[in-house]
């Protein structure tokens, strides 16, 4: 179905990409690492604001035409599979019956997340939840996708190790859950063009990346915008960066595009 002939409903929808939940121990984690209570906040706030985490496929059959969504609809994920979605995500989200879509880095399941040992400042890494675990989540309204094999940046691959990466994390996730997995998230948000090809001839049916930035029908879907939301973030920030678009939820921000706006209004020209 051609995307113009869906009417109604929501216009643009965020993706929100969160991490780890849990306690960040440097100023390094404490981008990636939002704590239990902070999470609780966002989601909360939200939803008292009337927004609605979507299951990601109804996210992608609106950006295909296919449906429409709610006004006040956003897409709810989190890259690599911590245990503190478990732990500490899940309980909030069970009580606002809110679905979530997590990518898995499928040769780590139940392991830690060694790739950031070299990025962290202390060197410590942490778990990533088990097979078990993300069974458990499927029956809450949980979706587990792709984001590779080992979270690795993919630019920087030979061919037959990008088809690995890609191929391999579709298989072995489709054995782990039984069902096709047909979404990933691009690992730090690399990806050219000839990882965009090797990602259709994988199978996958769209791909996120990490650009911040609305999303409307017409983006494409191997370069889907989300919204990175950091640990600093209040929940005021949160809704201020769902607002404007953008990673920024300053108040600086927000006033700069207030002022924007006016002047754009009353057809102000600017020196």
């Amino acid at each position: 179905m051609n995307a113009a002939k869906v009417d109604g409903g929501a216009e643009r929808v965020p993706v929100l990409m969160y991490h780890r939940i849990g306690d960040a121990h440097n100023a390094w984690e404490s981008k990636y690492c939002v704590s239990p209570d902070r999470f609780a906040d966002h989601m909360r706030t939200l939803g008292e604001r009337g927004m609605n985490a979507c299951p990601i496929d109804d996210f992608v059959a609106w950006m295909t035409g296919e449906q429409s969504l709610p006004k006040g609809s956003f897409l709810l994920t989190f890259d690599d599979g911590f245990l503190g979605v478990y732990e500490h995500a899940a309980p909030v989200l069970r009580e606002l019956r809110w679905p979530a879509a997590v990518f898995l880095v499928s040769a780590l399941i139940g392991e830690q997340d060694h790739w950031c040992k070299t990025h962290n400042p202390s060197g410590e890494t942490y778990p990533l939840m088990t097979a078990g675990q993300i069974r458990e989540l499927r029956e809450q309204g949980f979706s587990f996708h792709s984001h590779t094999r080992t979270h690795a940046s993919l630019p920087t691959l030979d061919d037959a190790t990008l088809t690995d990466q890609l191929s391999g994390a579709r298989q072995d996730l489709q054995a782990l859950l039984g069902e096709s997995v047909d979404y990933l998230a691009y690992p730090y948000g690399h990806y050219d063009d000839r990882v965009l090809r090797a990602a259709r001839e994988a199978g996958y049916r769209a791909a996120f990346s990490v650009q911040p930035g609305f999303n409307r029908r017409n983006i494409d879907q191997f370069r889907v915008r989300r919204l990175d939301v950091f640990g600093t973030d209040t929940a005021r920030a949160l809704v201020r960066k769902i607002a404007l678009g953008s990673n920024d939820g300053s108040r600086g921000n927000w006033l700069r595009y207030g002022v924007n706006r006016l002047i754009a209004k009353l057809g102000i020209a600017r020196k």
